[in-house]
């Protein structure tokens, strides 16, 4: 069936005005791809040729003109809404017919299907066809971030349900990243991680052995490159410190220790067009099952996971007063603080240039912005209690716009069954200067609990219908864990 096609009219145009115009300076290259994809979009269906042309001009496409071509992919490439209407008033029509209403109903569906997607979803053919819109979907979120005016949702959403189809079912398959995996497969690891980053190749060794693990999923069609991955230690009792799994004193533990927890202290999606797809949690699912039955001894599954906006999106902006919406406010921040390190922390302030007038929360603020504060032992001391609580207080009970926690990780595992009580919030889990600079330190345990566990149960006979196990494939990884 042709695509139905034509270019959006100024009547058409979202409520509010016109279409805005693009950047003249960009519409150049932007316009004759655009044209470019009309015309291949009319076809039925696309030549791969054609299509893989495309695909190459994209590339060539600098960051200032992929937004004007993403526009104009919005406005110019939609639904017919004549044709639609039409199709909606047979339906209408045929009521009291039910043969007819079905035809009816077929055709309108067919007529509200994207054009753009139906489009894109000939890329799934090509070699690096999905490579490509991944990549296309990565740089519509970011124009979207950097442009909030432009109107890009529609293009999103149509990228979106094409992946939701691709990466469901048959289309993954879970792989254990080892020592004598292949060099690339370490490299992408080492080099997409960035919860904890790494600068040498060789810190992959503290990484890969009898129980330092990860764990991938991949496409079938992007066999060579994992699209998410997670790191686990297995440890005896939880790890409350990234220096017990990572640190240089961390050691791998004795043959004769069994352990009983299997902490996942990184968990990253290496393909930013995936972003909101949920492909951790089928990830977690999936290491979890295999986990159980290859090392039976493990009974306690949880993260050690980092806070990454305590310190910018919160505790920051609390001390500022330029917060809006939060539990927490400037005096009860203060009220957490005992007398003793209150003073502590202004004799650091005025030792700094500080005035002795100045309100404490203008301290706090002074203190924690210079990362040196973490080399005053004495001023680490009482920072325990009043930091572990903020930060529990942040993870458990502070909301985001739409009602979930407003710490992105604690939305992910919280959402996905675990928990948190004020025990496993953690000072001085993270002494690097990406912990100090995001979380003053801070770490968190998120526990998956007996229930959740158990609740696996059914969701594994369900995923293993649509994943292949693990096991199956443990041969092409032989038994190299360091």
């Amino acid at each position: 069936m042709p695509m139905n096609l034509r270019r959006t009219s100024k009547k058409d145009a979202e409520p509010g005005g016109p279409a805005k115009a693009a950047p003249s300076g960009h519409a150049s290259n932007a316009s004759l791809l655009l044209k470019k994809v009309q015309t291949e979009a009319a076809h039925d269906p696309p030549h791969p040729a054609d299509l893989a042309r495309i695909q190459a001009e994209y590339g060539l496409l600098d960051r200032e003109e992929k937004p004007v071509f993403f526009q104009g992919l919005v406005e110019n490439l939609e639904t017919d809404r004549e044709r639609m209407d039409q199709s909606w008033a047979d339906l209408q029509a045929a009521r009291e017919d039910p043969v007819a209403w079905r035809r009816a109903l077929s055709r309108l569906r067919a007529d509200m299907e994207s054009p753009r997607a139906r489009f894109f979803g000939e890329f799934i053919a090509l070699p690096g066809g999905l490579k490509f819109l991944l990549d296309l979907r990565a740089d519509v979120l970011a124009a979207g971030q950097k442009t909030p005016d432009l109107d890009l949702g529609p293009l999103d959403e149509d990228l979106v349900r094409l992946f939701e189809a691709w990466f469901g079912g048959g289309f993954l398959f879970l792989q254990e990243i080892s020592l004598n995996s292949p060099y690339r497969q370490i490299e992408i690891i080492k080099d997409r991680d960035l919860v904890h980053p790494m600068t040498r190749l060789e810190e992959m060794g503290r990484r890969l052995g009898r129980d330092r693990r990860c764990f991938a999923l991949y496409h079938r069609l992007m066999p060579e490159e994992p699209v998410v991955f997670i790191e686990v230690a297995l440890t005896r009792g939880i790890a409350q410190t990234i220096q017990e799994i990572l640190g240089p004193a961390a050691a791998q533990s004795p043959p004769e220790v069994e352990p009983d927890t299997a902490v996942f202290y990184s968990i990253n999606n290496t393909q930013n067009g995936l972003a909101g797809l949920g492909l951790g949690k089928t990830l977690i699912f999936q290491v979890v099952d295999y986990l159980k039955r290859d090392t039976p001894t493990i009974r306690n599954f949880c993260t050690l996971s980092p806070l990454p906006g305590f310190w910018r999106r919160y505790l920051k902006p609390l001390l500022e007063g330029s917060a809006e919406g939060f539990k927490m406010t400037p005096g009860s921040v203060e009220k957490l603080f005992d007398r003793k390190i209150r003073t502590r922390l202004r004799q650091r302030y005025e030792s700094s240039g500080g005035t002795a007038d100045a309100a404490f929360p203008d301290v706090l603020l002074s203190v924690f912005s210079n990362p040196a504060w973490a080399e005053d032992k004495d001023l680490v001391a009482g920072l325990e209690r009043p930091l572990e609580a903020l930060g529990f207080t942040y993870l458990a009970e502070e909301k985001g716009k739409k009602g979930g926690p407003l710490d992105p990780v604690a939305n992910f595992h919280l959402g996905n069954g675990a928990s948190v009580s004020p025990q496993n919030v953690h000072f001085g889990a993270n002494w690097s200067a990406m912990g100090l600079e995001r979380s003053l330190s801070l770490m968190v345990n998120y526990v998956y609990s007996a229930d959740w566990r158990n609740q696996i149960k059914g969701s594994m006979a369900w995923l293993s219908r649509l994943l292949p196990g693990l096991a199956r494939r443990r041969s092409d990884t032989g038994n190299a864990r360091g």
